[in-house]
């Protein structure tokens, strides 16, 4: 082929690729138009002739919503009336009283003040019940009901009617709202003599600011052997901070993350802008399924250049890019634009929402299928979506009667009684259940009727119907009722099988009361696996370094 030929022959082939791109999007243009005009007009006729009034806004947004739902979840619909909590979501800070609540019975309950905020400064308290709020009944309000009429704008003052665990007299408390900001680090401190320990609950604005204080603060009080950043149910935030959060332990100039998508305006490649606050401490990272977005970014990130060990298990996989687009009357609309790629090459997307069969693909396919990548020293990370830890940790699985007496509010109820009995407790780190508290709390159970349904039961219950159905029944009698007879016995003995994740459950439950979150947290750490992990990997220099170079041997 000659070179006049081959020319010519190209120039073609870019004409016909132009012409099918042009011919495309004008296909979509008119299709989308077409079905707009149709759109419209049914919701006209049906607001003209339908036999009973509709709500058009009301069917618009279910139309829309589900229109959104045939792509990825984290584009959605925000109308002007859901406005307040996405901004909530999205900034965690909203006006209110700051505290959880909770529907016990017919009322809604306080679970859980906030320290520092209106609910705790008037003197609320977990347990305390909302009979009235501005002298309307709250009786048999849902908790989203309450909720929306405890927040409000700031400055502006409510009075809740209020009856308090063992007192039967009604109390009256008028409570200023505030611009209430969800802590971005709830706690920091040391979990051993020489290793610090900073609890990142969101990415939201200021929290690499936050980080880096918190880091400063414990290097300047303290002699640092290495540091802790838990990141552990973290679901993620603004991707600036990550970055920036990931500047504190490298240097400028380092490639973090790059967000691809079909527009250019949505591509883009994100680096450390700074000088690196302390880029030699070693460093290890928490994660467990429920890290996120960010947190995957972040984790990924010290993973990719070989900066930190990551311990726990393996993160949730959301690696694709929103932006916040303004619509018509106070509406905003979340829509996905790109995809998250850290600097080894990995994109953390685990579930592939983008073709007609989603499907969590990558959790199925063995590791000799999967596309392989290298972190900046030559380890092999693999494409897993999500960032598979360098040290694998099952998170703490509770048992069955754990998480029921957890769901039907009896460690609840039981600290109730034990606060109202007890004016003070020791320390959050020195506080233990002892065996008079446990021994209270299995009375206390015992005498509130307290029952619950194991998998046994109901695979037994599932075996009975089959033998009646199967006309076994008179058969099998006898050995299903021993089985009924055994599973009963077992049961009794169950909540002393589980005494030591029911002690740890009821541990937190009651610290909570008298310090608040950040008590909460610190008397979590006591004995935690993942954290007893950290500071062993910390404490050993040559692990700490044989995981990094890839000689360690899991």
């Amino acid at each position: 082929m000659t070179k006049k030929i081959f020319i010519k022959f190209l120039f073609i082939m870019i004409a016909t690729f132009s012409f099918i791109n042009i011919y495309s999007q004008d296909q979509n243009n008119f299709e989308l138009s077409k079905n707009l005009e149709i759109y419209a007009d049914i919701l006209r006729q049906l607001n003209l002739n339908y036999a009973d009034d509709i709500n058009p806004g009301e069917l618009n947004t279910i139309a829309i919503d589900a229109l959104l739902e045939k792509l990825d979840p984290y584009t959605v619909y925000v109308p002007e009336s859901r406005r307040e909590d996405f901004e909530l979501m999205t900034k965690g800070e909203y006006g209110g009283i700051g505290a959880l609540i909770q529907k016990q019975g017919d009322y809604v309950v306080i679970s859980e003040p906030y320290e520092g905020f209106p609910a705790q400064k008037v003197g609320l308290k977990a347990g305390d019940i909302i009979y009235e709020i501005n002298g309307e009944s709250a009786e048999k309000k849902s908790s989203s009901d309450v909720s929306d009429k405890l927040k409000g704008t700031p400055g502006t003052s409510i009075i809740l009617s209020i009856k308090r665990y063992g007192d039967s007299t009604l109390q009256d408390f008028e409570i200023v709202r505030e611009k209430i900001k969800i802590p971005n680090i709830p706690y920091f401190g040391m979990v051993s003599k020489d290793v610090g320990y900073i609890n990142l609950l969101q990415f939201n604005p200021q929290s690499a600011n936050e980080v880096k204080n918190a880091f400063n603060s414990l290097a300047s009080e303290n002699e640092l052997k290495g540091i802790i950043l838990d990141l552990r149910g973290n679901g993620g935030g603004l991707l600036n901070e990550a970055v920036d959060i990931v500047n504190i332990f490298v240097p400028k100039n380092k490639l973090i993350v790059t967000t691809k998508g079909k527009v250019s305006s949505n591509t883009s490649v994100h680096r450390t802008r700074n000088t690196g606050i302390d880029t030699k401490i070693p460093l290890v990272v928490l994660v467990n399924n429920n890290s996120a977005s960010a947190s995957e970014i972040v984790a990924g990130a010290i993973q990719d250049l070989d900066r930190g060990v990551v311990v726990g298990e393996k993160t949730f996989g959301k690696g694709l890019v929103q932006n916040i687009l303004e619509l018509p009357y106070n509406s905003k609309m979340k829509l996905t634009v790109a995809k998250y790629y850290i600097p080894s090459g990995r994109c953390i997307q685990a579930i592939d929402y983008f073709h007609e069969k989603k499907s969590d693909s990558l959790s199925n396919i063995p590791d000799s299928m999967l596309v392989a990548f290298k972190t900046a020293g030559g380890r092999i990370v693999l494409d897993k979506g999500g960032i598979e830890p360098d040290i694998n940790i099952n998170g703490r699985r509770f048992s069955q009667i754990s998480g029921d007496l957890y769901a039907q509010n009896y460690l609840f109820k039981f600290t109730n009684e034990f606060v109202l009995n007890n004016d003070s407790i020791a320390s959050p780190k020195e506080f233990v259940i002892s065996d008079s508290i446990f021994n209270d709390f299995k009375t206390y159970v015992e005498n509130n009727s307290f029952d619950y349904k194991t998998e046994t039961e109901v695979l037994l219950d599932n075996l009975k119907k089959s033998a009646e159905r199967e006309d076994y029944k008179d058969a099998l009698k006898d050995v299903l009722a021993k089985l009924e007879e055994d599973i009963i016995k077992e049961k009794k003995k169950d909540i002393d099988k589980n005494r030591s994740e029911i002690e740890e459950m009821l541990k937190v439950e009651i610290v909570t009361r008298y310090y608040f979150q950040k008590g909460k947290i610190e008397s979590s750490l006591v004995g935690d696996p993942e954290i007893l992990e950290a500071i062993k990997i910390i404490n050993n220099q040559q692990l700490y370094s044989s995981i990094l170079d890839g000689t360690n041997k899991k």
